[in-house]
């Protein structure tokens, strides 16, 4: 055998050796050879007869048609899909040549192998090359193309024609029109069918060796090529035909280059049982109903068929029901065969309109999915009266209905992008409408249900104001924050409930310009009911008001602490009966009324006689208690939560019940792309179900502990977000402005809520985890019964596992409110503190009247003239540390400890100096805890005395930790004492 025989043998034999070393094996490596040439040498004598065809196609036909006049509108057309023509021709005729000199070049070469040939290597472009082929063949013929340039040419066909004629082998006498169809179409059927005939050969010769896959792959090839041929030339004849039967007004309608008729109810009868429609016409894209002249067509895209429908005249008879998106309509025959043929071609033709493009063939191949998908992309363009006329949807789609990510327009520049549940707006979405301003936009990023605005959402108005917070049927309802530009003419900013649209309920207005906030209640976007009203001077305010004027009697605190008590006008000057008390104690009783020239003036009676300690209270009043009860301040951020928990705590509703947040940009805002902006990841909530499944694991006071930690510092937590809104309410209250004295008991039952509804929410939440988890454990057994007063399990409340964890957040503005209160008190303790450090330790003892017997100063040795030893803070030195820490924590538990913990540090002290257990009695305590006071030197000690107060947990009220306190406040008064202030120390 020669080398290129087993050559040759060996690249047949590459894949399937087995397959040549099987029994079955028929043929020498010699003959196969020669069949295998034989067809090559087919291959390329067809090629070369195709090119040739192509070539004179274009010099003969082609090129004639390009130079036809094209000064009417109709050759204007015309000469576009002529172009189209000639693109697609040249492509075919490159695609052609490349294959014949390829493997032109492998049979010279002989180097033949099957998997070698141009069109296996590239099958999907060679595919692709002859379906655009005949696709723009068709839509010139379809249009009347070669019609129209059989009478615009005539002479040259005449002159040509027999050249034409030998092109399309045929001899009989046929309309030029129709020969120049055929020249387009002839050469090319003519070369696949003999290609298909070649494989074919070969395929049976070949059936055992290992190119008979890609040989029979190759066969498949072009008889799928050659039946597409067939089936498109069919539907351009059958089109052409309706064109030319049907009015110039129903064409002008209808008539488009790439459309296809697929069926008519005049060849397979098929009536529409609802509407009085004469016809009914399928095409490749659309599905027309005839009225007449009137046409109503529907886009396949946008077209669903149930099969499964029934008539109410007569259940037994199934009909073909029709959904589209605003109509429906029931077609049905007499005949079942064709009832079933029309949903066989309207299924196949649906899938196809949705996929995009044509099955090769046709009609698809044996066995090929048939239902078209039930969701789907669609684009459709609202016609009836409705929310959503004129608007144009273009997203997913299900049975008709939006239905998944979809985007509305409207041409009045309203845009709405989001998710769409069964028809309607549900999810997050957002819409922007057009606001009188030019080119300007209202911006709602906002969560919706049943096509309105449901849950929290944020809205950038036009104007540059921004909301935040939550909507009911597409108002302002619940909580919210309304916040002005900065350049407006009057900035403020408004956080509190809302209804209807209109501030109403429990709010906060603040004017930065005007220096006031208002903190109270709202009705119909007035201040109505009682408030207090605050400015940057210190002067405070608390009254009733009536559609934002002041009614009835009210209390003024001016900015040097007099005291008002009665009536006054709407601008806050006394008017009418009232109580004046001065900053020194003295008290007017009597009316008040405004003189134009002179000011306010009285009559009544001026006592003079009082007391410090009514003086010091009345310095210290209190607004806001009693008239706003802390359980109705923020029932709408609370009742969001409660409504989660309430939805088994599910994943697709956290967002509009808790919050979201999203970049914003007003250069987006003005945009069309604004509408898909992206919510930042990193604060949109992580699974619930892990975190369902997390707080089931954490059970005991340690694991709650640890639970409620991560929680409160996770961003994708509720817990987090709750206590980030509570948070921002608590600074809109209490901070800047609201840093006044007269709101700390307001302030601190604030805080303390806080806690109880977060320990409150926890439990609920853990019920709902052990419900989804399937747990059956008892709340009470776990220890987190806050009503259960059992030794073990009271421990485990707000106080001492909320509060301490979410303190850190409302500290700063906390504590500053303390020291506001306890100023004037601590400046006195301060100036005490100062002068009791000018003291050596012996002389600071002996001043305290501490027994000499616990001074731990006996090692001390004085000179002949010194009474006092000059060592300075070296007693106690270990309680004074311990002491100090109490500035180092936020937890009023952990203060208590401290305190606690100082006090067993005298005693230890004493212990040791006495070389003995020795219990310390308070008449010895209290001088020694003054001492260690004295020298901790922390400034703010009664701030941090009335913060632990305030905050303590009731369970410790009458305790060893209620003790500690006392003293403590026992020694803070005595260092705030004068003689303590005053006191000379004799001198050494």
């Amino acid at each position: 055998m020669s080398k290129s025989n087993i050559s040759v043998t060996r690249r047949l034999a590459r894949r399937h050796v087995p397959s040549l070393m099987g029994t079955r094996l028929s043929l020498d490596s010699s003959i196969i050879k020669d069949i295998f040439r034989k067809s090559v040498e087919s291959l390329l004598l067809n090629y070369e007869e195709f090119l040739a065809a192509l070539s004179k196609m274009n010099s003969l036909v082609l090129n004639t048609l390009l130079q036809a006049d094209a000064d009417d509108p109709v050759g204007k057309e015309h000469l576009k899909l002529l172009l189209i023509l000639n693109e697609k021709f040249h492509t075919l005729w490159d695609l052609t040549t490349t294959g014949y000199n390829t493997l032109k070049q492998d049979y010279d070469n002989s180097s033949l192998d099957v998997q070698d040939f141009y069109f296996i290597q590239n099958e999907n472009i060679f595919l692709t090359g002859y379906t655009q082929y005949f696709v723009a063949v068709t839509n010139y013929m379809v249009v009347k193309g070669f019609d129209r340039a059989a009478k615009n040419s005539s002479s040259h066909w005449k002159t040509y024609k027999k050249n034409l004629k030998q092109l399309v082998r045929e001899s009989n006498e046929i309309p030029t029109a129709i020969l120049l169809l055929r020249v387009f179409t002839d050469p090319v059927k003519h070369y696949v069918e003999q290609c298909s005939l070649i494989f074919s050969q070969l395929n049976r010769t070949l059936l055992e060796v290992t190119e008979e896959e890609l040989v029979t792959d190759s066969l498949n090839m072009f008889v799928k090529l050659k039946t597409y041929i067939s089936q498109s030339l069919d539907e351009a004849s059958l089109t052409k035909s309706l064109w030319n039967s049907l009015s110039n007004r129903l064409t002008y309608a209808l008539c488009i280059a790439e459309r296809r008729l697929q069926e008519d109810s005049r060849n397979i009868p098929i009536a529409v049982t609802t509407g009085r429609y004469d016809r009914v016409l399928l095409f490749d894209d659309v599905l027309v109903f005839l009225q007449g002249n009137e046409v109503h067509r529907f886009d396949l895209q946008t077209v669903w068929l149930d099969s499964t429908a029934k008539q109410k005249s007569d259940p037994n008879n199934l009909v073909l029901r029709i959904i589209t998106p605003e109509e429906e309509f029931f077609i049905s025959a007499k005949d079942p065969q064709h009832q079933v043929l029309w949903l066989w071609k309207l299924n196949q033709l649906i899938r196809q309109r949705v996929n995009g493009n044509r099955d090769l063939p046709l009609w698809g191949g044996t066995g090929e999915a048939n239902d078209p998908p039930t969701c789907r992309l669609c684009t459709y363009t609202y016609k009836n009266d409705g929310r959503f006329k004129n608007a144009v949807y273009e997203g997913e789609m299900s049975w008709g209905k939006p239905h998944g990510k979809g985007r509305l327009k409207w041409p009045d520049g309203r845009n709405h992008a989001g998710d769409f549940k069964f028809g309607q707006e549900n999810g997050f979405g957002v819409c922007l409408m057009p606001n009188s301003s030019e080119d300007q936009y209202d911006c709602y990023k906002c969560h919706w249900r049943d096509g309105a605005m449901q849950g929290y959402g944020i809205c950038e108005y036009a104007d540059e104001f921004v909301y935040k917070g939550y909507f009911k049927d597409n108002m302002r309802h619940g909580f919210g924050i309304l916040e002005s530009p900065v350049t407006n003419t009057n900035p403020y900013k408004y956080t509190g409930n809302w209804e209807c649209d209109k501030k109403s309920g429990y709010g906060i207005w603040e004017s930065t310009d005007r220096g006031e906030r208002y903190i109270g209640m709202w009705q119909d976007n007035q201040r109505h009911g009682p408030g207090v009203v605050l400015t940057h001077s210190g002067a405070c305010y608390q009254g009733v008001f009536n559609s934002n004027k002041l009614v009835g009697t009210g209390i003024l605190l001016s900015e040097d602490n007099t005291v008002y008590e009665g009536e006054f006008t709407e601008e806050l000057i006394l008017a009418g009966k009232g109580k004046l008390t001065l900053s020194n104690g003295f008290t007017l009783v009597g009316t008040f009324y405004k003189n134009t020239t002179s000011g306010v003036q009285t009559q009544g009676i001026l006592h003079t006689s009082c007391k410090q300690q009514d003086e010091t209270q009345q310095n210290k009043l209190q607004f806001g208690v009693g008239i706003f009860p802390v359980e109705t301040r923020w029932q709408g951020i609370y009742e969001q939560f409660q409504k989660f928990l309430e939805s088994g705590c599910k994943g697709e509703t956290e967002e509009a019940f808790l919050g979201f947040h999203v970049r914003s940009s007003k250069k987006m805002q003005k945009s069309q792309d604004y509408l898909y902006c992206e919510r930042a990841t990193e604060e949109i909530s992580g699974r619930i179900e892990d975190i369902m499944k997390d707080i089931s694991l954490h059970q005991g006071r340690e694991g709650i502990q640890c639970y409620l930690e991560k929680a409160f510092n996770s961003s994708r937590h509720p817990f987090k977000k709750l206590l980030k809104i509570l948070a921002v309410v608590f600074q809109a209250a209490y901070s800047g402005i609201g840093a006044n004295l007269h709101l700390l008991t307001m302030a601190q039952e604030e805080i303390k809520y806080y806690a109880k509804r977060i320990w409150e929410f926890y439990r609920d939440l853990m019920r709902t985890a052990a419900q989804q988890t399937g747990q059956t454990f008892s709340i009470v057994n776990n220890n987190i019964d806050y009503d259960d007063e059992d030794e073990e399990t009271r421990d485990l409340n707000s106080y001492t596992l909320i509060l301490p964890l979410i303190l850190p957040r409302f500290h700063p503005d906390l504590f500053m409110l303390h020291m506001l209160y306890y100023q004037e008190e601590d400046a006195l303790y301060w100036q005490g503190i100062v002068r009791l450090g000018l003291l050596t330790d012996t002389k600071l003892l002996e001043f305290l009247d501490v027994q000499k017997s616990l001074w731990p100063l006996r090692d001390v040795k004085l000179t002949s003239n010194q009474r006092f030893s000059i060592i300075r803070h070296k007693c106690f030195h270990s309680a004074t540390e311990c002491l100090q820490k109490i500035i180092s924590t936020m937890d009023p538990s952990e203060k208590l400890q401290i305190i606690l913990k100082t006090l067993e540090e005298i005693e230890k002290t004493v212990s040791r100096v006495m070389e003995k257990d020795y219990k310390l009695p308070m008449d010895d305590l209290l001088p020694l805890l003054i001492y260690v006071v004295s020298r901790a030197e922390i400034q703010h000690l009664g701030a941090e005395i009335h913060f632990i107060r305030g905050l303590m947990d009731p369970h410790n009220m009458g305790g060893i930790y209620d003790f500690s306190l006392t003293a403590l406040e026992a020694c803070y008064e005595h260092i705030k004492k004068e003689e303590v202030r005053h006191y000379k120390a004799p001198a050494l």
